[in-house]
């Protein structure tokens, strides 16, 4: 006789259909792109639970009625064998595939789990699909417990269950329960005490249903291989949302070469150019195709408007006179798998060995002191910026000050492998302007760092534009 049946309760993953919670911070596409990640990294877990598999599935309302939506090629789904098409695919011909029937969710896992147990199973465990970080531990640790215990639970952090085991069909463990709320594995565990059945505790994992759940996996991710090696995880990690925000202000000399750069991002990414009040031509180049915002003078005013404008889960302040190297959005996304702060390694067009040594210093400085400047393409992640209160609304200096909150923090910065180009029309003139330059530039963080007015050290700093 066959002793244990796990049995994945899942919906199908239809756009529109699955995990809507989650709109519209994703799109219906990406949920259920993600959904079959959350399905494939459980898949991946079922050979080494030691038990039968069964795939407990819902039809979308548009297939139950008949009624069909677009979908195989073209994008649409032709009816139930399509569906269990999709499931049948990630869990394999092995596993058994049946449909739940009921009409609320209580009665249809109690249905399901009958099903199973009345094929002559001694344990079965039941899993839900949106825990992608539970392992075939959780599974077999499950069924030691109903070794000893009637009903076994593994608890989600929000106060639920995304596991429910037994040996024989527990109404008691559905019945009078709402879904949804942070006490309902509380609430169960007392009546089913009451009713005197005994009950076992597994492993708490994190359920995805929000979008603050998927910021707390990203978080976990990072450190973490093994997460970041999950389907979830490279789904996540390639599909971060990211906001290109550019401060301007008469820059008529270099917006057209940055536009021409983002221009081919625009359809990957958010972009949003923010003007202090130029009075030059800068903003006669800027079509329609870019999103154009106004705000009052002050690079850290500007660059906090278009945070705040933003919707993107990454922020990246990118200056005018800056170039990008190729691939920068995959650049960015590769390191925030790692850290919650990182900017572009810098360079200079020009040879001049001054120059170079500015790179090779400002790219050090990263690496041995932890401090990032503006032109090397700050990136961050959402929440960390608007925590630590966004840019400083200071003359200058504001994203010196920000990196030293940020090293204050204990935020590490990481560095891309490509580097982003920058102007060199600060350094004008031959050797020794540049040594000058470069030496009033250290004498001003100096100055800063020593608590000299800000205002005076915005009468030395010269704009250059």
């Amino acid at each position: 006789m066959r002793k244990r049946a796990l049995i994945i309760f899942t919906r199908v993953p239809v756009p529109g259909m699955t995990k809507t919670r989650l709109m519209p911070y994703l799109t219906p596409g990406q949920c259920a792109r993600l959904h079959e990640c959350f399905l494939k990294d459980i898949a991946k877990i079922c050979p080494g639970t030691g038990a039968d598999i069964f795939v407990c599935y819902t039809l979308p309302e548009t297939e139950k009625s008949g009624r069909l939506s677009a979908g195989g090629r073209d994008g649409s789904y032709t009816g139930a064998g399509d569906t269990v098409g999709i499931l049948r695919k990630i869990f394999g011909p092995a596993a058994e595939y049946y449909e739940q029937t009921g009409d609320g969710l209580g009665e249809r896992m109690l249905s399901a789990i009958r099903e199973v147990l009345e094929r002559g199973y001694e344990r079965c465990v039941l899993i839900g699909t949106d825990v992608p970080e539970v392992e075939s531990q959780d599974i077999r640790q499950a069924f030691g417990i109903l070794d000893s215990k009637d009903v076994v639970f593994g608890p989600t952090a929000d106060g639920g269950y995304y596991l429910a085991g037994m040996k024989s069909p527990r109404k008691e463990v559905f019945e009078k329960q709402t879904y949804g709320h942070g006490s309902v594995l509380q609430n169960t565990i007392r009546a089913l005490s009451q009713a005197g059945i005994s009950v076992g505790i597994g492993r708490t994992h994190h359920d995805i249903d929000q979008e603050e759940d998927l910021r707390a996996f990203r978080d976990r991710m990072r450190g973490s291989r093994a997460l970041q090696r999950t389907e979830t995880g490279k789904y996540l990690m390639r599909n971060r949302s990211i906001s290109v925000i550019v401060p301007i202000y008469n820059e008529e000399k270099t917006i057209r070469p940055l536009l021409a750069d983002l221009g081919k991002l625009r359809d990957r990414c958010e972009i949003i150019l923010v003007d202090g009040g130029s009075t030059d031509r800068t903003l006669e180049y800027i079509s329609g195709d870019f999103r154009l915002l106004h705000s009052e003078k002050g690079r850290a005013r500007q660059m906090n408007l278009g945070a705040e404008e933003s919707t993107g889960d990454i922020l990246f302040f990118l200056h005018c006179d800056s170039e990008l190297p190729d691939k920068p959005l995959e650049q960015i996304r590769y390191v925030m798998k790692d850290y919650r702060v990182g900017c572009f390694g810098i360079a200079f067009h020009s040879a001049h060995f001054f120059l170079f040594t500015c790179r090779v210093i400002s790219n050090h400085r990263i690496k041995d002191r932890n401090v990032v400047f503006g032109d090397q393409g700050i990136f961050i992640d959402r929440k960390l910026f608007f925590d630590m209160g966004m840019f400083p609304e200071l003359p200058i200096m504001e994203d010196y000050q920000f990196s030293l909150s940020l090293k204050e923090h204990g935020e590490k910065i990481g560095i891309t492998k490509k580097r982003i180009y920058t102007s060199d029309r600060r350094f004008r003139g031959g050797t020794i302007p540049k040594l000058k330059e470069m030496w009033k530039m250290n004498r001003l963080r100096k100055k800063y760092r020593d608590g000299v007015s800000i205002d005076e050290i915005a009468r030395m700093y010269e704009d250059v534009r």
